[in-house]
């Protein structure tokens, strides 16, 4: 068995995009702690070597993700954040309502992203907002539980499929 893999097969790595993803990793750790404390920061500086490791491990930089993905970002995350107050709003008028009127429902559809990078935003970013939660992500099809048949009818719409493979460029 040969254990040496041809110079051309290996994929060079852009260390661009990995220091890159690396500002963007501390930069959104320091926003969301809010602490400087020691031990917090160097928790921090460990989960962003750790992330960057299994990012590199999977391949993420080899593929043309890592600096494709960062100009889009800023307008996928603000329109995920209004999505999740929407439906945050959606389900907390369900749950104070009387009767209580949930449909629990199973979908399944077809992602558009064909990468595993933009079919794991896809579903993290179905079970961001609440009501939803990804079940399975097997090939290219996603089963999601909805908690209404509303919630399950406007996913199958396709605008978070629809944004996630615009973001991957899928």
């Amino acid at each position: 068995m040969n254990r040496f893999v041809p110079m051309q097969s290996v994929k060079r790595v852009s260390w661009v995009s990995v220091l890159f993803l690396a500002l963007l990793l501390v930069v959104a750790w320091l926003l969301w702690s809010g602490m400087f404390k020691p031990l917090l920061l160097g928790l921090g500086v460990f989960s962003c070597v750790i992330s960057l490791w299994v990012a590199k491990r999977i391949g993420f930089f080899e593929e043309s993700y890592a600096l494709g993905v960062i100009p889009g970002l800023l307008r996928y995350w603000l329109w995920l954040l209004w999505e999740i107050v929407k439906t945050s709003v959606d389900v907390a008028r369900i749950i104070l309502h009387p009767k209580l009127p949930i449909s629990p429902t199973i979908v399944e559809f077809k992602a558009l992203p064909k990468g595993p990078v933009g079919q794991v935003i896809l579903a993290n970013s179905i079970t961001l907002t609440p009501g939803t939660v990804t079940l399975d992500v097997y090939e290219d099809t996603l089963r999601v539980h909805c908690l209404t048949k509303a919630g399950a009818e406007q996913l199958l719409l396709g605008e978070f499929n629809s944004r996630a493979a615009k973001l991957t460029r899928d």
